[in-house]
Parts: C-alpha cells; sequence; structure tokens
C-alpha cells in the first residue's frame, strides 16, 4: 500500500493510528507502513499511553519522527507527548474529536419516536467491552429509580469485536444483563444490541436527558463518545479520565469518582430532578463543542495538510527505490 501511494500522486497521507487496527503488539505493523513511505505523512495519534511499555514509546516516538506533523485531540494528550516523549510542542498539533453537528433540541419531541415517551433517559453508547464501567450504572439504577421512578438507562452498541475475537463472545453483555436483571432493574435497564448509523446515534442522543461516560480509564486522553454527547448539548455525567477533565471544566459536566454507583446515583438523580441545571449544563457543552463540528475539524485538519505539504516541498526528495528490489 505504501509503494501504492508514493506513486499515485497525492500530497500528504494521513495515518490514523490506533493499536487495534494496525497488527502487531500495540499495532507495530504501522512502522513498516511509514518506513516504505516517501509521500509527507501527518500522524493522528488516538491513543497515547501515560505509562508506556518499551514496545507502545518506540512506535508513539517512530510515528512522531516520521511524521511532518502529530495531531492528538486534547490538551492532556499534547502534555503526555511532551512530558512522557520528549516531543517538541512543535511538533504537535491539538485538533479536537469532530462531532456530528445536531441541533439543540428538547428531548422529549424526540422519546416518542424510539418508544420512550414519558420516560427520564439515561443514555451510554459505544462498543460494548469489559472495563467500560457500564456495571457501576447498573448497580447505581435502583437508586436512581426510588428517586425518578421513570428512568431508564439504555445501554447502545453491539459487543466490540474485540471482545468477540478474544474469545468472551457475549459473556460481558450477558453478565450486565443477569446483573439487571438480579437487582429487578430489567424493565429500567434497556440494551440496545446492535452498532447504529450516523442518523440513528444522533436521534438516541437526542431523546437523551443525561449521558453518562462511567469509564474507570482515567488515562484517556481521548473519547468519541463524550464528544458527540457534547455536541447534542446533554447534561454528561463522568469519571474524571484526563479528557473528560479537560472537556467538562467550566461546568460543562458533572465529573464523579469511578466504580462509584452511589456517587453516580446522586449525580444523575440531581439532573433529573433540575430540568434547568440541566438545560444550562447542556447549553454550555453544545456552545463548547461549535469549535468540533466536522466541518471546523475538517477546516482545521486541511490547514495541518497544506503546512505538512509545503514543508516536505521545501525539503530534497529521497531517492526512489526499485520496486524489484524491495521486492526481493
Amino acid at each position: 500500500m505504501a509503494q501504492a501511494l508514493n506513486d499515485c500522486g497525492v500530497d500528504v497521507i494521513s495515518v490514523q493510528y490506533e493499536p487495534g487496527i494496525w497488527g502487531g503488539n500495540d499495532g507495530a505493523y504501522v512502522l513498516d507502513f511509514i518506513r516504505a513511505l516517501r509521500v509527507p505523512m501527518v500522524a493522528t495519534l488516538h491513543n497515547v499511553p501515560a505509562q508506556p511499555t518499551p514496545a507502545q514509546r518506540e512506535i508513539l516516538i517512530g510515528l512522531v519522527e516520521a511524521a511532518q506533523a502529530s495531531v492528538v485531540m486534547s490538551h492532556a494528550a499534547a502534555s503526555l507527548l511532551t512530558s512522557v516523549y520528549g516531543v517538541a510542542a512543535s511538533r504537535i498539533e491539538i485538533v479536537p474529536h469532530g462531532v456530528a453537528d445536531l441541533p439543540l433540541i428538547a428531548p422529549d419531541t424526540i422519546k416518542p419516536r424510539l418508544g420512550l415517551q414519558g420516560k427520564a433517559v439515561i443514555l451510554s453508547f459505544g462498543l460494548l467491552a469489559p472495563g467500560k464501567g457500564f456495571e457501576s450504572v447498573i448497580e447505581a439504577m435502583p437508586a436512581i429509580v426510588a428517586a425518578v421512578p421513570t428512568a431508564r438507562y439504555v445501554i447502545l452498541g453491539s459487543t466490540s469485536p474485540a471482545t468477540v475475537v478474544g474469545g468472551n463472545g457475549e459473556a460481558y453483555r450477558a453478565a450486565l444483563e443477569a446483573r439487571s436483571a438480579a437487582l429487578g432493574m430489567t424493565e429500567q435497564v434497556k440494551f440496545v444490541d446492535r452498532f447504529v448509523g450516523r442518523v440513528e446515534l444522533g436521534t438516541w442522543l437526542e431523546a437523551a436527558d443525561v449521558f453518562v461516560a462511567p469509564s474507570p480509564d482515567l488515562d484517556r486522553t481521548v473519547s468519541g463518545t463524550l464528544a458527540y454527547a457534547m455536541g447534542a448539548g446533554k447534561a454528561i455525567v463522568s469519571t474524571p479520565s484526563a479528557c473528560a477533565s479537560e472537556l467538562l471544566a467550566g461546568g460543562r459536566g458533572r465529573l464523579v469518582p469511578p466504580a462509584s454507583p452511589g456517587a453516580l446515583a446522586e449525580a444523575i438523580t440531581g439532573l433529573l430532578s433540575d430540568a434547568e441545571l440541566r438545560a444550562s449544563m447542556g447549553r454550555r457543552a453544545y456552545e463548547h463543542s461549535r469549535g468540533m463540528v466536522w466541518w471546523e475539524v475538517g477546516r482545521q485538519y486541511r490547514r495541518v495538510f497544506d503546512r505538512a505539504a509545503h514543508a516536505a516541498s521545501d525539503r530534497p526528495a529521497p531517492p526512489r527505490r526499485n520496486l524489484a528490489a524491495v521486492v526481493a
């Protein structure tokens, strides 16, 4: 693929790096790809470990050194690159995670489309896999329902392919369903077991009163689900991950400790019981997200790509390698 791209006339290659999509340990195969490139490359880093293994450190440094620019999606990620990986700040670009340009709309106008009219809707979405904290919200549901009887918690998303490949299949989903039943919350916890497209996802977000991001991974520097919830103007309750602490500052959300059903119940109940607070928090999140809509993110990437192509054009072109020698 690198050899084909070298000869097809493009000006810049955009490499999206997340370990699980490249193959090899920690996505190490990406290094084979970039070493074969002769075209300028911009690397978008979806994952910047705070405590990298030697292999993870080698891969990220290799990517950054080969790139004309490296894009991260938060100041927290940029700070890690400079402090943990020794990357010069001048080589880092911060472009936020993109979000759909949804209207700010009253959830009650959308709920009938999903059969949720009259319900107080709590939403989490994303690929279902252990380690995302959904069980903490389920544990909080009895207390939430005691205070807000109409509350319903929707977990939207199919099981992560990595979980299936790893041999666990639907064991995690089954465990969550079993725990819901044991707590008497079968009717109050709804599983939507499928990957939804952009339009349907927007409908679920618009119908939600509160969005919950319960991940116990506090080192996370990017969250697409959190960004999308902000783009829909949701009142958000989240654990204080690196990205959530940054995105939800200034009253744009509420942070609670990880694995704390009691704190989750208190925060969610408080928001469901106070429409004015819910609306004002959602508006602040929505206003902040206007710089994150896809067309604005695209414009920022265009500037990064233009600078990368211009910088590369000022350098002598590397010698072309004989394809037969590479194959041999």
